[in-house]
C-alpha cells in the first residue's frame, strides 16, 4: 500500500489495503472475461469523462483550445455507470477516470462513488493535472477513490508555464502532498520527458521519491500533438535513454514491483517511493495490454494508436440491451491488433485517420 505513514492521519474505513471492500466481489450474472485473439485479458477501463481542460499543454492541445462537444454528445453519468456495470460483469476490476481534466466535470464525485460501489470493481483511480485537486481531495477520498495520478512536466515555474501556457506549479506540488495527507493508497506523478526541453529535470523528479511514498513515472512522449512544435520527434527521449540515466544517478538501484504499464520500475536504496519508465511510444509493453478506452463521446477504442472506433453511445441511447453492449465490446477487442504499430497499419488500411473522426488533441481521446 503506497501510503505515507507519517501523514495518513485521516484513514477511511471505506477502503481496505488500497482496494474496495470484499462486498464488491459478488457479481450477478458474471460473464466470460473480455479477451482478444492473442490471449490478452482486459480488466482495466479508462473512461474519459470530458474533453475540457484548464491547461493548454503544448504537446497536447492548440493554444486556442479545440471545438468542444455539445453537452448532448457527452456520455451522461447514468451511461458511464452502466458501461462500468457491464464491464465489471466481464471481469473489469479497475476503473480510471480521465479527460481532458476530469475534475472540471461537476458530477465527478458521484461517478467515483458509483464506480467504487459497483460489484466486481476493486480499484477506482483518477488522472488529474492537480490544479483543482485541493478543492475535491476530501470528497474523492470519501467517495472511494483508491488512486490518483497527478501530471506534472516541470517543477520550474517558468518552464511549467511555457509547457502548459498557464501558471500553477505550486498548486500541483501541494496537491501531491495533499494526496499523501489524505492517505490515498496509490499516489503517482506522471512526467512526459522531452529531450532538450525538460529532460534536465529528470534527477529533480527522481529525488521526489526520497521522502515521499509516491511513484514518479517518466512517460515517453507520443507525437499526437495537434500538429504543433513536437510533431517532428526531435524532442523524443526514449525509455532506454531514461533508464540509462536513472541507473547512472543511482548505482546499484534495484528493480521494484510495478503495474503492467510500468515496464521499468525501480527503487533507490533507502528511498520511500519508486521510479518508473513507461515506453508509451516504443510500445514494448503492448504484449501486456489490459486496457479498454472509452472516449467522452462514448466511443470504444481498443488501442491508443488505433483510429478505428466503435460507437457505443448511440446504441445505449437507442435502448441496447446489456447483451448487445457486451457484444460490441467483444467485437472491438476481437479486432484489436497485436500492438500499436499494427494498429496504425490497420487504421491506414481502412483509410481511417484522426482527422476523419474529428480528434486533434489527446484530450479528445483520454490518454
Amino acid at each position: 500500500m503506497l501510503q505515507n505513514k507519517t501523514r495518513s492521519d485521516k484513514p477511511l474505513e471505506k477502503l481496505s489495503n488500497g482496494e474496495n471492500d470484499a462486498k464488491n466481489d459478488e457479481i450477478v450474472d458474471k460473464l466470460p472475461p473480455l479477451q482478444d485473439r492473442f490471449g490478452r485479458t482486459f480488466d482495466y477501463v479508462r473512461i474519459a469523462v470530458t474533453e475540457k481542460c484548464n491547461l493548454r499543454c503544448t504537446y497536447c492541445m492548440p493554444e486556442e483550445g479545440v471545438d468542444l462537444l455539445s453537452k448532448d454528445k457527452v456520455v451522461s453519468d447514468e451511461e458511464i455507470l452502466r458501461i462500468i456495470r457491464v464491464l465489471a460483469r466481464m471481469g473489469v476490476r479497475k476503473v480510471r477516470f480521465t479527460g481532458g481534466e476530469p475534475l472540471v466535470r461537476k458530477d465527478i464525485i458521484q461517478l467515483v462513488e458509483g464506480a467504487a460501489s459497483t460489484p466486481g470493481v476493486k480499484a477506482v483511480h483518477l488522472t488529474t493535472n492537480g490544479l483543482l485537486f485541493e478543492r475535491h481531495a476530501k470528497d474523492l477520498r470519501e467517495a472511494g477513490l483508491t488512486g490518483v495520478n497527478i501530471s506534472l512536466d516541470s517543477i520550474d515555474p517558468e518552464r511549467f508555464q511555457t509547457i502548459t501556457r498557464r501558471a500553477g506549479v505550486e498548486t500541483v506540488l501541494r496537491s501531491i502532498d495533499l494526496a499523501l495527507d489524505y492517505g490515498f493508497p496509490r499516489v503517482k506523478v506522471n512526467v512526459v520527458l522531452m529531450r532538450g526541453f525538460n529532460e534536465d529535470e529528470l534527477h529533480s523528479f527522481t529525488e521526489m521519491t526520497r521522502d515521499k511514498r509516491i511513484t514518479v513515472r517518466f512517460i515517453e512522449f507520443m507525437p499526437f500533438d495537434a500538429h504543433q512544435i513536437w510533431e517532428s520527434g526531435v524532442h523524443f527521449a526514449s525509455a532506454e535513454s531514461l533508464v540509462h540515466q536513472i541507473e547512472e544517478f543511482y548505482p546499484g538501484i534495484q528493480d521494484a514491483p510495478g503495474t503492467r504499464t510500468e515496464h521499468h520500475t525501480f527503487q533507490a536504496p533507502g528511498y520511500a517511493g519508486k521510479i518508473a519508465v513507461i515506453p508509451a511510444f516504443t510500445r514494448s509493453l503492448c504484449g501486456n495490454c489490459s486496457r479498454i478506452r472509452v472516449t467522452s463521446d462514448g466511443s470504444i477504442r481498443n488501442c491508443l494508436y488505433s483510429d478505428i472506433e466503435y460507437n457505443l453511445r448511440d446504441p445505449l441511447r437507442a435502448g441496447a440491451s446489456d447483451d448487445e453492449v457486451v457484444a460490441l465490446f467483444r467485437k472491438a477487442f476481437a479486432e484489436k491488433a497485436k500492438d500499436g504499430f499494427e494498429s496504425k497499419k490497420q487504421s491506414a488500411a481502412r483509410k481511417v485517420s484522426v482527422s476523419d473522426i474529428g480528434r486533434v488533441s489527446m484530450t479528445q481521446i483520454g490518454g
